[in-house]
């Protein structure tokens, strides 16, 4: 599916958040704080877009994506790597943080994927994950569940492929409950894991710290 949809993946971003993909990305980057210089994995990569923000903001980045077409289509300058983000081509306290672009939804099984990032962010790592949420005002989430639900896909059937934006919308469903997601993060060997919503709650951004010995904790 997605590399179906890879050839005009950017271009429906942009026009179905209105540009507020970037901003999102910008504060992803943002939340890391990390060193300049410092290395940092972007857990399905996609074309690139999150590559970009973090290469601006000073760190050295990489990206990974179980998608040839995604990559195919990359725009960025940093190394590149077909890889499951359940077994990362990385060693132990590789890298120094991780972020990531509205991919936790699309992971076969989250708590593989946080184990897998616990063992290749060093100790005092961060992350920083941004996928799409449901907004707690009944006025936004009505109007959510609208656009969401009926104007992405018409939106994606128009500009790309129309059985992949009628899934897209559907499959903020396979995430788990937050609370439960933040703690598998922290069972996973991270702590001040938190999460912040953005743009009145349409978008999360989960972060964390990586420990130092394996334990963590929910702030």
């Amino acid at each position: 599916m997605f590399d179906t949809i890879a050839p005009r993946y950017d271009l429906v971003n942009r026009i179905m958040t209105f540009g507020l993909d970037r901003t999102w990305r910008r504060a992803a980057t943002r939340a890391l704080g990390l060193a300049p210089g410092s290395i940092v994995l972007d857990v399905a990569c996609g074309t690139g877009d999150l590559c970009r923000d973090v290469e601006s903001a000073g760190y050295r980045v990489i990206g990974i994506d179980l998608s040839m077409g995604m990559l195919a289509h990359a725009r960025t300058t940093a190394p590149l790597i077909h890889a499951d983000a359940m077994e990362l081509p990385l060693a132990p306290s590789g890298v120094d943080g991780v972020v990531s672009g509205f991919a936790l939804r699309n992971f076969a099984g989250l708590g593989p994927v946080f184990s897998e990032l616990a063992r290749v962010v060093r100790p005092g790592g961060r992350l920083a994950l941004l996928d799409v949420a449901v907004p707690s005002n009944p006025l936004m989430r009505a109007g959510h569940s609208v656009y969401f639900g009926h104007v992405v896909p018409r939106i994606g059937a128009a500009l790309s492929d129309r059985d992949a934006y009628r899934y897209l919308p559907k499959s903020v469903a396979y995430l788990p409950e937050v609370s439960t997601m933040l703690r598998m993060l922290a069972d996973a060997g991270f702590f001040a894991v938190e999460r912040r919503l953005l743009s009145g709650g349409i978008t999360q951004l989960i972060m964390a710290t990586r420990s130092g010995d394996g334990t963590g904790g929910t702030a």
